[in-house]
């Protein structure tokens, strides 16, 4: 099976048969401490070694999870799985978590699926459209001001070291608050880009880098007519570290916003650049 058609709908239905595990789970505490402040839940394991086997049986495709990884993501074809996106959300009880999976084609994603169960939202299309929200066709993305638009922004600390620091990341917040309608903040990066696919968000500011963060968001907006690229202007890949998704005109509204700030690694050690507009 190779179609990309005929994929998703598998793919649609294995997610399906998960959806009552995922939300008979909410709530679950750390099982496996993954790093300062994130964690995976009993909960993220068993899905991902539920909804991998699955797919494998009934696709012959490979399967690369967060949890437990797999094969190379950048050769060939892979489904790229993400059991579930904003595990601090979900195991507080927050309905903004869900299941993120796409299939990658040499690194490229052609499908993504975003599951929101406890909203009862469930996101899918082909990278060339259209975008479907729970069966129903979505329209295309429109072009908009990012004056009429809300933002999606994605959680940090003021401390964070990561490959867009703190620092700059607080300046961007406060300088595109000047101009968009509103700022929110979710807490979960699939939720975003899917909110920004359909229409919900002008855009989606992130700044995690994983795939299975990443992969079936970039295609929902691809699918949807939005401009996907990384937080410096470049077309967004698989090793891009941020993703800037957005509506035509916000996207550009919001770039000249970001390249004004300069350089995110100057912000680095309490760099503040503040002589940046």
């Amino acid at each position: 099976m190779t179609d990309p058609h005929e994929l998703l709908a598998v793919a649609a239905g294995v997610l399906d048969g998960a959806v009552d595990r995922f939300v008979a789970g909410v709530g679950a505490p750390s099982a496996v401490a993954k790093g300062p402040k994130d964690f995976a839940t009993a909960v993220d394991l068993e899905l991902e070694e539920r909804i991998s086997a699955e797919l494998v049986a009934r696709t012959g495709i490979p399967v690369h999870g967060e949890e437990f990884g797999g094969p190379d993501l950048g050769s060939g074809l892979v489904w790229v799985l993400d059991p579930v996106d904003g595990t601090l959300n979900y195991s507080a009880g927050l309905p903004m978590a869900g299941i993120l999976l796409s299939l990658l084609r040499d690194g490229d994603p052609i499908l993504g699926l975003t599951w929101l169960p406890m909203m009862n939202r469930r996101y899918a299309a082909t990278v060339d459209g259209p975008l479907y929200c729970n069966g129903e066709e979505l329209p295309r993305m429109a072009p908009r001001d990012l004056a009429e638009s809300m933002v999606g922004f994605g959680a940090f600390n003021l401390d964070g070291r990561g490959p867009i620091p703190g620092e700059f990341r607080v300046r961007a917040l406060g300088e595109v608050s000047r101009v968009c309608r509103r700022l929110r903040m979710h807490g979960s990066t699939g939720a975003d880009l899917a909110f920004t696919a359909a229409g919900v968000l002008g855009a989606s500011v992130v700044y995690g880098y994983h795939p299975w963060d990443n992969a079936a968001g970039v295609a929902l907006v691809r699918a949807a007519g939005g401009v996907v690229t990384d937080l410096a202007g470049q077309p967004w890949h698989l090793g891009s570290r941020s993703v800037l998704a957005a509506a035509p005109g916000v996207h550009q509204q919001i770039l000249d916003i970001l390249v004004s700030l300069g350089d995110p690694g100057d912000y680095r050690d309490g760099g503040s650049r503040e002589g940046s507009t």
